[in-house]
């Protein structure tokens, strides 16, 4: 398998996870996935911003995590009820609001890990992303979502799809693939793919283990790990050969990853 543009150069990579927001910044009432939270990724020396999509209601893709205003602005409303000019006021003295279109077009040295959060976003993102396919990687918790992304950016005239990585369903197969040891199974399911992107563990299942970085990296197949906070499992993470790690700690996770003699990217 051809490794995708999104890819190079080599790992290991740190992704700001929903840019990056310092404390300083914090007490000064920036937010997440914010223009300021995105900036300052790319100041700190970030190459990947993790961020995550949603459409107002007068059909503007926004870089929002949340389906509903309550936790970052204390408003109940939904994203998908609010016209794109309701949510500038709202997050113009929380970092300023950014819509993928304007993030892809001020950062175009950034490439974007896009989570698709609504279905209703999928076509907007796809086709927002197809000029930028090379600098973008398209997932979503769903795969249905993210295979919508996909196909909107095909027809929309993208040279090559966006990278990839797949939903929950998926990763629960090639689990389950993994632990039967049918091997088959497990090179069918990480087919088309270009990373996969996963907690540490999800309960009390442990999901990033020798067996599946392995048969990752055979296919191809990088393995990012989210949300990676402390120093110590950056640090045994990457001994355990894992491809990138996803971290609200941008600054201290290229640092770390600088230290260790392997040049982040």
């Amino acid at each position: 398998m051809t490794r995708h543009p999104y890819l190079f150069p080599d790992a290991p990579r740190v992704l700001a996870h929903r840019g990056l927001v310092t404390p300083d910044a914090a007490e000064h009432g920036v937010v997440e996935n914010s223009f300021a939270a995105v900036a300052s990724a790319h100041a700190a020396g970030a190459a990947y911003v993790e961020s995550d999509c949603h459409l107002t209601a007068d059909g503007e893709v926004v870089l929002f995590h949340d389906d509903d205003l309550r936790r970052v602005a204390d408003d109940p409303r939904a994203i998908a009820d609010v016209r794109l000019h309701e949510l500038e006021d709202l997050m113009s003295e929380r970092g300023g609001l950014i819509t993928l279109a304007q993030a892809l077009e001020a950062f175009p040295e950034v490439r974007f890990n896009l989570d698709v959060k609504a279905a209703a976003a999928a076509d907007g993102v796809g086709r927002l992303v197809a000029p930028h396919a090379d600098r973008v990687l398209v997932t979503s918790f769903s795969d249905e979502r993210r295979l919508a992304a996909l196909a909107a950016a095909e027809a929309a005239g993208a040279a090559q799809r966006p990278a990839t990585s797949p939903g929950s369903a998926t990763v629960a197969r090639l689990l389950a693939a993994l632990a039967l040891r049918r091997t088959r199974r497990v090179r069918a399911l990480l087919d088309g793919l270009d990373a996969l992107q996963i907690p540490e563990r999800q309960g009390p299942v442990r999901v990033v283990t020798p067996g599946l970085v392995r048969a990752a990296h055979a296919a191809g197949v990088e393995v990012h790990v989210w949300t990676v906070n402390a120093e110590d499992d950056m640090a045994r993470l990457l001994d355990a050969g894992v491809d990138g790690l996803v971290t609200d700690r941008t600054d201290a996770a290229l640092a770390l990853v600088n230290e260790r003699g392997t040049p982040s990217v």
